[in-house]
């Protein structure tokens, strides 16, 4: 693709405009960390290819980044997550590049990717790990420009300590989602309000008083299953892991093997990044009128191509983010968001305020990794711990709220071991 940029309307800029200043206001983090870019110019004459959900959020990121002296291209991180109105408004306004398109198909999603691979980038900057999976699968040759890059995502660190573990990657590479004020609050918060905007967006669906089964109980899932309780849900949790599924105990919630709580359950959603955790043999058991979506970065946890070779007919009796899928016995279960990021396919995902934290880490990740790249291995790292409790500093001050500081006496107790009761 030799095209400066592939978005769906440039006309659509003002629009784009509006929001993206309206979700500024809610980002004081941020916007604090442009203003220093902009006196000192950190990462001039920095390529970053940043393969991220093209929101009002992420373009407040990228302008922070350009506002650093970063030559900055965009492209989606998930065909169904891309806000047109922003895409446009980030060429027309801000003069950065974006490939995306809301509902592209794969080919055009990879395409995409490619252009944003043909910036050769010093810097990658991902959502899910395709763009760093994609240079290194297929344009290696661009493997000598790269310092390293920032993960943002559970789903993609995954991918990204199985490539370091095989000896594979071969770049740093930031694992920002480690961050405690990134998955603490982004995932747990952001991620718990967005996914039931979401489901509630697609279906006008009363959650309370109906049973709600969340796959997983990680932070993302933890979020998912208080709101959904504070809804008014009665909710089940599955899980793999003892310790996780002890904690889900203690929080309150029943947990039970998937093939238990599928027949059950009026909503499932799934949280996990793992394949096929709502398999045909769940799906076989479970009530007509059952809804299913997802909140993991990838449509694979749930088997979507199992339910269509089970289904006799498909509907659409709502809109564009329900699908029904009608079985040989009748009943009808129905699948919202095309499996994808229910968040983003069926609503504008996290509120700008937790996704203030969470690009903050990125804006300072990517200086770090400017910075520090000769020191690091090629290995996925969290972000220093005192760059996190400064971006958490930094929130609070913000919120107008004050927190205590320890005294001397206080430091100099903690630092010593001579003392005892």
């Amino acid at each position: 693709m030799n095209k400066e940029f592939d978005v769906k309307d440039l006309d659509l800029a003002p629009k784009g405009r509006k929001r993206i200043e309206w979700a500024e206001q809610e980002m004081p983090v941020l916007r604090q960390i442009r203003e220093r870019f902009e006196r000192e110019r950190p990462l001039a004459g920095l390529r970053i290819s940043a393969c991220l959900h093209v929101t009002t959020e992420t373009a407040n990121l990228m302008r922070t980044l350009q506002a650093g002296g970063a030559d900055v291209v965009l492209c989606a991180s998930n065909p169904l997550s891309t806000q047109d109105d922003v895409a446009a408004s980030l060429i027309v306004h801000d003069e950065i590049p974006v490939y995306a398109i809301r509902g592209e198909d794969n080919q055009t999603y990879f395409s995409h990717i490619e252009a944003a691979l043909n910036h050769r980038p010093h810097i990658t900057m991902d959502d899910g790990a395709d763009l760093v999976s994609e240079l290194h699968k297929h344009r290696t040759e661009l493997l000598g420009d790269v310092l390293g890059g920032t993960e943002e995502t559970t789903t993609g660190i995954i991918r990204l300590r199985a490539m370091a573990k095989d000896g594979a990657l071969l770049f740093p590479v930031i694992a920002v989602n480690d961050s405690q004020t990134k998955h603490l609050f982004d995932n747990r918060y952001g991620t718990g309000q967005s996914t039931l905007d979401g489901i509630i967006r697609a279906t006008n669906i009363l959650i309370a008083g109906r049973v709600v089964v969340v796959a997983g109980y990680g932070w993302c899932s933890r979020g998912i299953a208080m709101r959904a309780k504070g809804l008014g849900a009665r909710v089940i949790v599955t899980e793999v892991d003892p310790i996780k599924a002890l904690e889900a105990v203690m929080d309150g919630y029943q947990v039970l093997p998937m093939i238990e709580a599928a027949k059950v359950g009026d909503v499932f959603i799934t949280s996990t990044g793992d394949i096929n955790v709502i398999d045909t043999h769940h799906m076989e058991v479970m009530k007509s009128g059952a809804i299913i979506a997802n909140s993991g970065h990838f449509n694979v946890e749930i088997n979507l191509n199992g339910l269509a070779e089970m289904a006799v007919d498909r509907v659409q009796p709502v809109n564009e983010h329900v699908e029904g899928f009608i079985l040989p016995d009748g009943r009808i279960l129905y699948v919202l968001g095309e499996g994808r990021l229910i968040n983003l396919a069926a609503a504008e995902g996290h509120p700008a305020s937790v996704m203030d934290m969470s690009f903050a880490n990125q804006a300072l990740a990517a200086e770090y990794v400017l910075r520090n790249h000769e020191q690091l291995e090629r290995n996925v790292y969290t972000i220093p711990e005192e760059i996190d409790r400064e971006i958490a500093r930094l929130k609070l001050e913000a919120m107008g709220v004050q927190f205590d500081v320890l005294t001397p006496e206080q430091i100099e107790y903690l630092n010593q071991w001579q003392h005892g009761t």
